[in-house]
């Protein structure tokens, strides 16, 4: 899961993008970049780390321009050097930068095509560095060698070849050098991309961005999204023009959105997240009442931060107490995009910390907005044990997670899945709770489907394995699992040898 800003207009951009990017940073918490357009020059500064680590005073004195787009890179396995940070750039054709939140499902082929047809070499392993040189290679098709200026159709035209040839999920946003800002989303519309627009002082600048929060902090208009299948081209006049690009458009967003990735006060595709979450708690709420209607749960305890919304739902339901039971430090990541299993065991601890006095002698119900691995849940309940809870119950939001999703959502391997191939009543002895509840599939999308009634139907892979693609076999699946074991591998051995041990190979 990636951030990406695009923004366009006025004299200076890159403050813009700066203060949106630390807006989405948790989208992405591994690395960050920025590239500006000044004229026929393009300024970029990247490199791994947080927003406020990457670009000092130094670095945004550099970046000048009125037209940037920015990213925050969320770890996934074999993808953490610096050179796989983005933007990325091409100089041919007029010089095209990217960012791209998603992960293309055949990506392999496409940088073979690259390679043999296009003829064009590939830097990286990154699938956006895939997804930019097709953009490219189309972009040159179109122009050939006859054409000087380019227009808006002809960018179309380009982007129509990428929707025929990259398949899987892409939300873009793209910069071409003299002539403006493109943005593009899959035919599914797997990852959210919104548009905004802010006015006064006789200037007008657009923005777009992962999420509607971005636009909101920065005043701008929210516009809406960027439709499934849509591209939008902004010129350097500032001009709006958006093309249905895609003749198989079937809108079916990432309902993990939802659930966990997207800030609270976002809306994505009409959908306000704030209030799909309480409806998430209201449904569940109703759901343990219905399984367990003289339970004898004391206080319901959100696992922060993102639970907090359902949880209190969910408490009103029951008519119970809410509680906050745990304060967490700010300043740790979230575990669930850590990029090594040891290294979210080790952060749980750091990050939160329980309150005594609320989970003494109590019956709790822990809530969180999903359960992965299992790691984070079963020390979370120890924690609430050894704070003196009586017994500890706890609640999902979300379905047994037991599917990997290949749309960006780095958990590929079914293996890592604590659901996977287990009950529900397993699961509750794996994580060590005392009772456990799930929400329903169908409950969940009825509490998100409720805020946009048009969208007819979710991506819900990683729940169901059901993926809308269309192009994810078993086959597939094992080649996903077999590289992060390999990438798994190197970065053990890398641990190692950095410690002084030695790795037999």
């Amino acid at each position: 899961m990636c951030g990406i800003v695009g923004v366009i207009g006025g004299t200076s951009v890159n403050q813009a993008i700066y203060e949106a990017l630390t807006v989405v940073q948790h989208r992405g918490q591994d690395a960050a970049g920025i590239m500006t357009c000044d004229g026929l020059r393009v300024h970029l500064r990247k490199d791994n780390g947080l927003v406020r680590d990457v670009f000092q005073s130094r670095h945004m004195a550099q970046l000048v321009g009125g037209m940037g787009i920015g990213h925050v890179r969320y770890p996934t396995a074999g993808c953490d050097s610096q050179a796989e940070a983005q933007p990325l750039y091409v100089n041919s054709p007029f010089g095209l930068a990217l960012g791209h939140n998603g992960n293309l499902t055949n990506a392999q082929a496409l940088s073979q095509e690259l390679f043999r047809q296009d003829l064009r070499q590939l830097n990286t392993t990154s699938d956006s560095e895939v997804l930019l040189n097709v953009f490219a290679h189309e972009l040159r098709e179109v122009m050939g060698g006859a054409k000087l200026r380019l227009e808006p159709e002809d960018v179309f035209s380009a982007l129509r070849g990428v929707y025929r040839r990259c398949r899987g999920a892409y939300a873009v946003i793209a910069m071409i050098v003299g002539y403006g800002l493109v943005a593009f989303r899959d035919p599914n519309g797997i990852r959210p991309l919104i548009l905004g627009e802010k006015t006064g002082d006789g200037s007008r600048s657009l923005m777009i961005a992962s999420e509607s929060v971005a636009l909101d902090v920065l005043g701008y208009q929210n516009l809406g999204d960027v439709g499934a299948g849509e591209a939008i081209f902004v010129d350097m006049d500032g001009k709006l023009h958006r093309h249905k690009c895609s003749d198989d458009i079937d809108h079916t967003p990432c309902i993990f959105e939802y659930v966990y990735f997207a800030r609270p006060d976002s809306i994505i595709d009409d959908v306000a997240v704030h209030k799909s979450r309480l409806r998430m708690g209201e449904k569940l709420g109703q759901r343990l009442l219905r399984q367990w209607p003289e339970h004898d749960i004391d206080t319901v305890v959100p696992i922060p931060d993102t639970s907090r919304t359902s949880a209190l739902q969910l408490a009103n339901v029951l008519g119970v107490k809410y509680r906050e039971g745990f304060i967490k430090n700010r300043y740790i990541g979230r575990t669930f995009i850590m990029p090594g299993q040891a290294e979210r065991r080790r952060s749980v601890r750091q990050k939160l910390n329980a309150i005594d006095l609320e989970l003494r002698g109590k019956n709790i119900l822990l809530v969180d907005d999903s359960i992965v691995r299992g790691t984070t849940s079963r020390q979370i309940i120890q924690m609430a044990r050894d704070a003196g809870a009586r017994r500890v119950y706890f609640a999902s939001a979300a379905p047994p997670v037991r599917h990997p999703n290949v749309y960006g959502i780095d958990m590929p391997v079914a293996s890592e899945l604590v659901a996977n191939e287990r009950s529900t009543e397993q699961i509750c002895q794996e994580i060590g709770a005392d009772w456990l509840i799930y929400q329903e599939l169908s409950d969940l999308i009825e509490a998100v489907q409720e805020g946009n009634p048009d969208i007819l139907h979710f991506d819900t892979s990683c729940f169901d394995g059901q993926y809308v693609t269309g192009d994810v076999t078993p086959g597939f699946l094992q080649a996903l699992a077999d590289v992060r074991g390999d990438a798994t591998r190197t970065q053990q051995s890398s641990e190692l040898d950095s410690a002084g041990v030695s790795v037999y190979h």
